[in-house]
């Protein structure tokens, strides 16, 4: 709702005082600097500590997954090739279900972790819990970004493989920024959020 009506507010001014606005619209984002109360940073931080990682319901939830960068290129963009007025949708064209989401991390931590690092031996798929679904949980999130490739040419140019490779790297190369966001009050989001 408040995404809703930050975008009726933005048009109202651009309908009533001609204030030259673009809107955006994107699908999920991942990448560096993510904080680890969202899906991939928090599955990254669970599994890096041998903790189980909650997937809701069935885990077949459908996200679309825009990486950080490619996003901050299509703002640009459309920053200077973007008609005023209008709004630009920007899909990453990775649509992917949660539970592929943790298996496909599971499996790149594993592959990216020194065959000597003793993390690596709990990193399998007894470490997924299937939790309670949330109350209105959306099936699916689907963004339709055909209108920002015609205008204004942009697509997106980092595949989820290469782009969730990258994003592990980093969190494993920044462990210590990773667990200062993750101790004290976000401890206590995580269970509130996840009945843990």
């Amino acid at each position: 709702a408040s995404k809703a009506s930050a975008d009726l507010l933005v048009r109202a001014y651009f309908e009533t005082y001609g204030l030259p606005v673009l809107n955006t619209r994107c699908s999920n984002n991942y990448g560096p600097y993510q904080y680890p109360e969202k899906l991939i940073p928090f599955f990254i931080s669970r599994l890096l500590k041998g903790e189980k990682v909650p997937v809701y319901g069935d885990g077949l939830n459908v996200r679309d997954w825009l990486y950080v960068y490619d996003h901050c290129e299509a703002i640009d963009v459309v920053l200077h090739k973007g008609k005023i007025g209008e709004v630009y949708n920007i899909g990453g064209h990775n649509e992917r279900r949660n539970i592929e989401i943790v298996k496909t991390i599971l499996k790149l931590l594993y592959d990216v972790l020194p065959e000597t690092d003793p993390r690596r031996e709990h990193i399998n798929e007894n470490l997924i819990e299937y939790v309670e679904d949330r109350k209105g949980h959306d099936r699916r999130y689907a963004i339709a970004p055909d209108k920002i490739r015609k205008e204004v040419g942009w697509e997106p140019e980092t595949d989820f493989e290469t782009g969730i490779r990258k994003t592990i790297k980093w969190y494993l190369k920044n462990l210590d920024w990773m667990e200062n966001i993750t101790s004290g009050e976000y401890q206590n989001y995580y269970k509130e959020m996840y009945h843990l």
